[in-house]
């Protein structure tokens, strides 16, 4: 009997042990699940976390991207907006030149025309009429006033019509070349009020071809009054030069001079004209002015073949 509840009590303070052991077993157990699934949910909340600032992180960059392309079409639309303009602009740039050159051609061609036919035509016809009336009165022996008048306005209208066809196109010009003729267009028009002072490193009997040296004077011609009419100069000086194949011509006086700001400030005497011209010739033309300090200007002409 005793052995029997000895039994019993060992078997309760075994089970009891079991239990308790079990009990602990299972309580760490719980607590290895428990953090187990607290180091998963963290895990979990981590890769979340993570997702969310890898998706914040491709929305900024693809954000500042589209930015970029944006700026970067902006600048590509702008940039071809500004080539087109300024294609537009060459374009009517090089349309009033050629106007300007077609006019200024037609001009010159006419020019040759009216002083050959004046030359060679109308000046003959006088002589001729002037030298008859001569023969007339010295084989009558008519000394008449009405005959004298008549004579004088004949050599007159002679002397006019001369003037007029070298004016077109100076005979100098066309016998003896550029140099003479400039040389003698700068004694022509000093007077008492302004000079013009000639200089040349080109040999005075060089010529050119007869386009160029026609283009030349009546450019340096259209210069000539600009500086008589505006400038109030006392003295204009020209320098010809031919250095690096090119023909080179600086025209400076000592006038009131103008403030050039832009381009179109300096196309108000006519300037236009001149630049179409050497424009045409594919050379430069500069202008340096200062009021109160004069002006000059610089052209540079390639050398005709």
């Amino acid at each position: 009997m005793f052995c029997i509840r000895l039994f019993t009590v060992l078997l309760f303070f075994l089970s009891s042990i079991g239990n308790s052991v079990f009990s602990q077993h299972k309580e760490t157990l719980t607590e290895r699940i428990q953090t187990s699934e607290k180091s998963k949910e963290s895990t979990v909340t981590e890769f979340h976390r993570y997702e969310q600032l890898k998706n914040k992180k491709v929305v900024s960059l693809s954000i500042v991207l589209i930015t970029i392309l944006f700026f970067l079409f902006y600048f590509f639309y702008q940039n071809n907006r500004l080539k087109q303009k300024i294609k537009r602009k060459d374009i009517k740039q090089k349309i009033l030149l050629n106007v300007i050159n077609a006019g200024i051609d037609s001009q010159e061609i006419e020019r040759k025309k009216i002083a050959s036919f004046l030359h060679d035509n109308v000046n003959s016809l006088l002589s001729s009429a002037g030298l008859h009336l001569n023969v007339f009165t010295t084989q009558n022996n008519i000394a008449s006033e009405e005959i004298q008048k008549t004579k004088a306005i004949l050599a007159e209208a002679h002397d006019l019509l001369r003037d007029m066809s070298h004016d077109l196109v100076p005979a100098l010009l066309v016998r003896f070349g550029l140099i003479y003729a400039l040389e003698d267009l700068c004694e022509r028009n000093s007077n008492s009020s302004i000079s013009f002072k000639f200089s040349s490193t080109i040999s005075a009997e060089k010529r050119y071809t007869e386009k160029f040296e026609m283009k030349i004077y009546f450019i340096v011609c259209e210069l000539f009054n600009n500086v008589i009419k505006h400038s109030e100069a006392k003295k204009t000086v020209i320098v010809l030069v031919e250095k690096n194949n090119q023909f080179v011509i600086v025209i400076q006086d000592d006038g009131k001079g103008f403030t050039i700001k832009k381009t179109k400030d300096a196309e108000g005497f006519g300037l236009n004209r001149i630049r179409a011209r050497v424009k045409k010739f594919k050379g430069s033309f500069d202008i340096t002015s200062k009021p109160n300090e004069g002006t000059t200007i610089k052209i540079k002409i390639p050398l005709p073949h």
